[in-house]
């Protein structure tokens, strides 16, 4: 592990895992339980919007698992189904029913930034299937840490204090994400540096940010050098 005192932050589902597959996934298997004209129906939305994050009766969704649960819940399925749902959806990440893509010259990034930095992926997501993602991603050596079930946002400051507990001395933290409210605005709050995928939602204010991550290698290898 790196000791330079600084740690790249990276989030895993919508950054370094891309592509609709999971989240159509999650989609199909909450629509098995509505009936069938109303689950389809529900499949359709997801496939049109999954990226765009547009409004549903005025409520904006975070991501595409947000829209898939807004939508659901407006259809009458409760929680625990759900939340069946979603593990069934994580048990086939990576795979020809859920696939994902790395986005391009990732894992040279990552590479370059664990000469420089601790490179720790940090997710919401349970350790379901989770290796095997990042094997199939050409990910697999990508990352000196790897943090199942984070809870983001509300654990992030304790997770940011155990991964800086592991440091001597001062240390800065870029985080990189595609959710400003759970993977960025923790760490801003800290006063450390963010980078965000994707559009710039209101009040939000990150360090660097960019259409796709790629756009941001440029930026976070900056940073990574920079005293």
């Amino acid at each position: 592990m790196n000791d330079s005192g600084r740690i790249v932050l990276f989030d895993f589902d919508g950054t370094v895992a891309t592509g609709p597959g999971p989240v159509l996934a999650y989609a199909r298997a909450a629509a098995a339980a509505l009936p069938e004209q109303v689950g389809a129906r529900l499949v359709r939305r997801v496939e049109a919007d999954w990226e765009r994050k547009a409004p549903v009766e005025g409520v904006v969704p975070l991501d595409g698992y947000d829209l898939v649960r807004i939508l659901a819940t407006r259809e009458g399925v409760d929680a625990a189904t759900l939340e069946a749902a979603y593990l069934t959806s994580r048990g086939l990440l990576a795979g020809p029913l859920a696939p994902v893509d790395a986005p391009a010259g990732l894992a040279q990034l990552l590479r370059e930034l664990r000469t420089l930095a601790t490179v720790v992926l940090a997710t919401n997501a349970p350790d379901i299937r989770l290796e095997a993602a990042l094997d199939h991603l050409g990910l697999t050596d990508g990352f000196d840490q790897v943090i199942p079930s984070a809870a983001k946002p509300g654990m992030v400051p304790a997770l940011l204090d155990r991964v800086q507990a592991q440091h001597t001395g001062a240390t800065r933290v870029l985080s990189v994400g595609d959710v400003w409210i759970n993977d960025l605005a923790p760490v801003h709050a800290r006063g450390h540096a963010t980078a965000l995928v994707g559009e710039v939602p209101p009040g939000a204010e990150p360090t660097f940010h960019a259409r796709d991550l790629p756009s941001l290698y440029p930026s976070i290898a900056s940073w990574a050098r920079s005293a």
